[in-house]
């Protein structure tokens, strides 16, 4: 019988849970940066091996949230790990260590779903390190989503774990997330990288137009940032920093979409949109019910 099922990646911010999802799926779907709080919605991935079907859910870090996106975002990972038929708790071994899921995410009670804890950055770890660390997580595995050490080990461990059942989804797909969604995260990934300080917090990427039957591909999208100072920086001197931006994001959508792209990048101040909760669902962030605020 073949088995399918949710595997939920949560942990801290950086813990690697995004360098992870990309390994298993095989393809670049969360993007990757050394920023913490990147990841900003779950990201779906699917993994079809053999006779197990993987669906990976990337969340966003657990974190105590200070305003309306990241309540939205600790509301996005608690609804993955309701969802999971599999918690892998993702943790980072330089850190020591780690707390309880339970005491990290704030839960009334365990999640329903088994937790699977998993040390992340294990080729940074001295022996002593790692042996010190092994004492005190029992039976954790060690990996590392960079060298990919420990991982196929880890999958086929998850894979035993899940229920039997057929396939959720066809064996070829890798995730149910549209083009869109990841293109505008290609885009808001190149901010990050080109960008410094606490402006790359504040931007927000939308496409506004995709036009796929058109050759080379035609997309229109902006960059939405919270004042007029963060659009300037964005723009650069004579606007070689949306230039730059724009080119290096359209190399990595041409090579995601397998075409040709005409990427018309743009720029502009929705203020305070980060607390803002119409303009969070405007972006497709779902806050949380009151009842679970408290939570």
């Amino acid at each position: 019988m073949p088995k399918a099922g949710i595997v939920t990646v949560v942990g801290k911010p950086n813990a690697g849970k995004s360098t992870l999802l990309n390994r298993i799926v095989g393809e670049k779907l969360s993007i990757v940066s050394p920023k913490p709080q990147s990841t900003r919605d779950r990201v779906v991935g699917i993994r079809t091996s053999g006779d197990v079907q993987m669906i990976v859910l990337d969340t966003p870090g657990l974190l105590n949230p200070r305003y309306a996106l990241q309540e939205a975002m600790r509301a996005t990972a608690l609804a993955a790990l309701a969802d999971a038929d599999v918690v892998l708790y993702i943790v980072d071994g330089s850190e020591g260590p780690p707390p309880p899921l339970v005491e990290l995410a704030r839960l009334d009670h365990a999640p329903r779903a088994p937790v699977v804890l998993a040390v992340n950055k294990s080729d940074l770890l001295t022996p002593a390190h790692r042996e010190r660390l092994a004492a005190g997580v029992g039976d954790a595995r060690f990996i590392s989503a960079a060298t990919g050490a420990g991982v196929d080990d880890l999958m086929a461990d998850l894979g035993a774990m899940l229920p039997d059942s057929p396939f959720l989804y066809p064996d070829d797909e890798i995730s149910t997330q549209t083009v869109r969604f990841f293109v505008a995260e290609l885009i808001r990934e190149t901010a990050l990288e080109q960008l410094e300080d606490e402006v790359p917090y504040s931007v927000a990427c939308a496409i506004e137009e995709f036009r796929e039957e058109r050759s080379p591909v035609y997309i229109r999208a902006v960059l939405h940032v919270e004042r007029e100072s963060q659009k300037r920086i964005l723009i650069g001197a004579g606007g070689q920093r949306v230039r730059a931006i724009g080119r290096a994001a359209r190399e990595k959508i041409e090579a995601f979409v397998g075409a040709p792209v005409y990427l018309d990048l743009w720029v502009k101040v929705l203020h305070n949109w980060r607390r803002n909760p119409q303009a969070l669902q405007r972006f497709g962030y779902k806050l949380p019910l009151p009842e679970d605020r408290s939570r």
